[in-house]
């Protein structure tokens, strides 16, 4: 029916259909060589066994048991013979021997022919008989093809030659297989040539009884159906005497048939009827011989069939929802384990097949109602299916994995109402568009309404009461997630639809119902007795509870909400798993840590534009930190059943939020609300304080949880301390390079920005000090210095310049000022390494002292003149002097021994 790129794919899908055939024939040939040889390993040992005994040799053989027992007297003059030993290799008596030696010798068995066929022979016996076979099968049908596009013979002739054809190859193969079979020839199992000459006979009758319907209306669709039926049936009764090999190509021939026999006229009901025969007589058979590999491909074939057409505006629902109704109804009565005519399978035991089977219908029909705009029929006939899912999965356990693709599918088709149909996309600024009424949400509502009730309910019910009729415990979990997770989906999906996000009471009156409802089923789970998957379901209730509840304060209250609802959602469902230590639960605490983090990441504020502008009392508050607060709880709970993967998760989100709340409130603090102003000298300063001052509080942390996140975060949150200080303090913000007003004389920004974060890096390194590397360590200390130094300098330059410090020259007096500074500075640390006895205060003090020394002879040699420069100069030597004083006398005083007592004479 259908030309152009069509082509293509009947070639690839023959293709295909010989590759499938030729693995299929290359078992069954396997299973044949392995019957072949114990067969004739049965006749090889019938035909070692000796004969049976003649009459004498019976005579002979019967007195010796009674001789061997009771030996007759022996005469006097002879001495006494032992009797002879009795063995299991007995020698047979001279009668048996006699006639064993006159019987014929036993003829050889036939030897095994166990050499590897080469190229040519390869070439010759089996590409070749694959080739022909798939040659005749496409002559077949182009013959029709080029009947019909040249116009050589009427349409009855054509119909009439293809038939003739067709029953040619199905009498060629019938009698080459009779043939082969009355002269004892056994075919090559690979390249079995009446199962190919038969293959594609019923290739070309398909084809020829399809074009008399569908083109020509030489058949009436009852006519058609019953040929189609008695042919389908025909292929089956033959690949049952032929093997894979007529199975293969026969069932992909009859797929690919509409493809070649092609038309323009598209009619989808004659195409789906004629694929619905063709889908059963390849069911059937897979069921019958118990081909898995056969029933994938009828699947997979079928299921390509519902693309044509669901492009076009004129979408024909009814065909198309026919072929996935009929190919869903044919599965569930032949290829799920269990139910009706399905294969048996242990109990408790999900199914692949069984499983994707269903699962693949509804993929088609969920493209149907995508495609159809949420037609009330496509709608209809999806919530049919999805319904008969539940009831197989109820009935055969082997299909519960369709659970899972019943519950995806209904969650898309209603996210996609409730995005795609939403009227702030379909409202243009003229007016709504054509087609869609001023309420757009009138149209198909109640519709939808309707089958989100009977979907809720269904899940819902039936995953509650599928709890304990099954001896498996992933059978039970599978009902309880499907019974969760599918009523929230489409509560959510429908208040995006309806509702647009916003606040709605109505919705939040549904969740609480559901919440309490879930919260019910938790209840009546736990009181049953203990059935496998039952902690594992009653743990997924109890987390719909506190699904729905987070969503309900979400529904209620603003946008918000979300973020802390999702985060007390962690937090109770790390104390659900202290009272109840099912692993599910930890994992679930973590993936709701991991949901909240996702969400602030596409809004890191919250709430938009309504953050407010009241310092600390504002959005940022709720929403960093409650779920900060909520995370730290929860990691808590989850410490005491163990260290994991899940802990650390909350533990990480703790502490994310913990700072994203620290630094989003300085931020919103330092511009007055307006989040999107430039960083400024007060931010930088305050981020770089609270970041030491919870780097210092990790460091204390650690050494009690002995947790690898809280010892990770402590040295994050450090280097990020130092990269702000680096990047912040010292290169952007810098008031000596930029026009920067710092404040007051001693209370200004200089004292926020160097002085406290001075005190805090000398608190850290003491925090670490041994406990972490002397470097690590070491390099705080040193940042400390920097930055009290910093703070000394800059706060003389305030002194003589004023709030801004990058204005003026700098003067003599300035200079020596500095000089004095510093050296004050440095016999202040000295003078503390001293009183507490601090090697780090004193060689902190030594290299102030040096950088001093160091100035002296380079800067204030060259610009300070008069006074000041002998001034600089000798309080510098008063000092110097002074400091060698003290090491001498005081730290490293040395015990002058006396003098030798004089020596007296005896």
């Amino acid at each position: 029916m259908f030309d152009g790129p069509f082509d293509v794919f009947a070639l690839i899908i023959a293709i295909i259909a010989i590759l499938i055939a030729i693995k299929a024939s290359s078992q069954a040939a396997e299973l044949r060589r392995r019957l072949s040889s114990l067969e004739e390993m049965f006749y090889a040992l019938r035909r070692l066994q000796p004969p049976p005994p003649m009459p004498a040799q019976v005579r002979v053989e019967a007195p010796a048991p009674t001789a061997a027992a009771e030996p007759p007297p022996l005469a006097p003059e002879t001495e006494p013979t032992p009797p002879p030993l009795v063995t299991e290799a007995a020698s047979p008596p001279p009668l048996a021997a006699s006639i064993a030696a006159d019987a014929p010798p036993p003829l050889p068995a036939p030897a095994t022919d166990l050499r590897e066929p080469g190229f040519e022979e390869r070439l010759g016996t089996r590409w070749v008989v694959w080739i022909g076979g798939l040659a005749l099968a496409l002559g077949g049908f182009f013959m029709v093809r080029y009947s019909i596009e040249a116009g050589l013979i009427g349409p009855g002739v054509r119909v009439f030659l293809g038939g003739l054809f067709a029953a040619a190859l199905l009498g060629a193969g019938e009698w080459s297989r009779r043939k082969e079979s009355i002269s004892n020839i056994a075919a090559l199992p690979i390249a079995n040539i009446p199962a190919i000459l038969t293959a594609a006979g019923t290739a070309v009758a398909f084809a020829t009884i399809y074009a008399a319907y569908a083109l020509y209306g030489f058949l009436v669709p009852a006519t058609a159906f019953v040929l189609l039926g008695i042919v389908a049936m025909g292929t089956l009764a033959a690949a049952l005497l032929h093997g894979p090999a007529l199975a293969g190509l026969g069932v992909v021939g009859a797929f690919v048939t509409p493809v070649l026999v092609s038309s323009g006229r598209p009619d989808y009901w004659a195409l789906y009827i004629y694929l619905a025969v063709v889908t059963a007589a390849s069911f059937g058979l897979a069921r019958i011989r118990l081909w898995r590999w056969l029933a994938v491909t009828t699947i997979a074939l079928a299921l390509l069939w519902v693309f044509p057409g669901l492009d076009t505006g004129d979408l024909q629902v009814a065909p198309h929802a026919f072929h996935v109704i009929a190919g869903f109804v044919l599965a569930a009565l032949l290829v799920v384990c269990g139910f009706m005519f399905g294969p048996t399978i242990d109990d408790g035991e999900i199914e692949p097949v069984s499983s994707s089977s269903l699962g693949a219908y509804l993929f088609g029909a969920m493209l149907i109602v995508l495609s159809s705009a949420h037609a009330d029929l496509s709608l209809i006939a999806f919530t049919l299916l999805v319904g008969a899912t539940l009831f197989v999965a109820w009935r055969a356990p082997s299909a519960t994995g369709a659970l899972g693709a019943a519950a995806a599918s209904v969650f898309i088709v209603f996210a996609e109402w409730a995005v795609l149909a939403n009227p702030d996309m379909l409202v243009l600024p003229g007016g709504p568009m054509p087609g869609v009424g001023p309420v757009a949400t009138d149209g198909s509502v109640t519709l939808h309404l309707l089958t989100a009730a009977i979907f809720a309910a269904g899940f819902g019910i039936a995953g509650f009461f599928a709890q304990g009729r099954s001896n498996s415990a992933i059978i039970p979990v599978v009902w309880s997630a499907a019974a969760v997770a599918t009523p929230i989906a489409i509560l959510v999906a429908l208040y995006a639809r309806i509702a647009h996000l916003d606040r709605s009471i109505p919705f939040a009156i549904l969740a609480v119902l559901l919440a309490a409802a879930f919260g019910a089923a938790t209840e009546a789970l736990s009181r049953r007795e203990d059935r496998p998957g039952a902690p594992t379901s009653i743990a997924l209730f109890a987390t719909g509870t506190l699904g729905a509840l987070a969503l309900a304060l979400t529904f209620a209250l603003e946008k918000g909400w979300l973020t802390i609802a999702l985060a007390l959602m962690s937090l109770g469902t790390a104390w659900i798993s202290l009272q109840r230590p099912i692993p599910v639960l930890r994992r679930l605490a973590a993936i709701f840590a991991a949901i909240v983090t996702a969400r602030i990441a596409y809004d890191p504020r919250i709430v938009g534009d309504a953050v407010g502008t009241t310092p600390i009392l504002n959005w940022l508050l709720w929403g960093y930190g409650l779920p900060a607060a909520s995370f730290w709880a929860a990691s808590i709970f989850l410490r005491r059943r163990g260290d994991d993967a899940p802990l650390r998760t909350v533990e990480a989100a703790a502490i994310l939020f913990t700072a994203l709340f620290s630094f989003m409130e300085i931020r919103h603090f330092a511009t007055g609300g307006n989040m999107t102003d430039a960083p400024s000298l007060l931010e930088c300063a305050l981020q770089v304080c609270i970041a030491l001052a919870m780097a210092i509080g990790l460091e204390r942390l650690r050494l009690r949880s002995r947790s690898v996140v809280h010892n990770v975060g402590a040295v994050v949150l450090t280097a990020i301390a130092g990269l702000i200080s680096v990047f912040g303090l010292f290169v952007l913000e810098n008031p000596l390079i930029w026009r920067v007003d710092v404040g007051g004389a001693v209370f200004n920004l200089l004292l926020l920005g160097y002085a406290l974060p001075a005190v805090l890096l000398l608190l850290l390194s003491y925090a670490v000090v041994g406990q972490r590397g002397k470097v690590y360590a070491n390099t705080i200390a040193g940042a400390a210095l920097l930055f009290a130094l910093s703070y000394v300098t800059l706060e003389i330059r305030r002194f003589y310049h004023g709030p801004i410090l990058s204005t003026g020259e700098t003067t003599g007096a300035e200079q020596y000022t500095y000089s004095i500074g510093w050296l004050g500075f440095g016999v202040v640390l000295l003078g503390i390494g001293i009183l507490f006895n601090s090697e780090r205060a004193r060689l902190a003090s030594a290299a102030v002292i040096a950088l001093t020394i160091l100035k002296a002879f380079v800067i204030d040699m060259s610009t300070l003149t008069g006074v000041y420069r002998a001034l600089s100069f000798m309080c510098l030597g008063i000092v110097l002097v002074a400091i060698g004083w003290l090491y001498q006398r005081i730290l490293f005083r040395r015990q002058v021994a006396p003098p030798p007592a004089p020596q007296t004479g005896s």
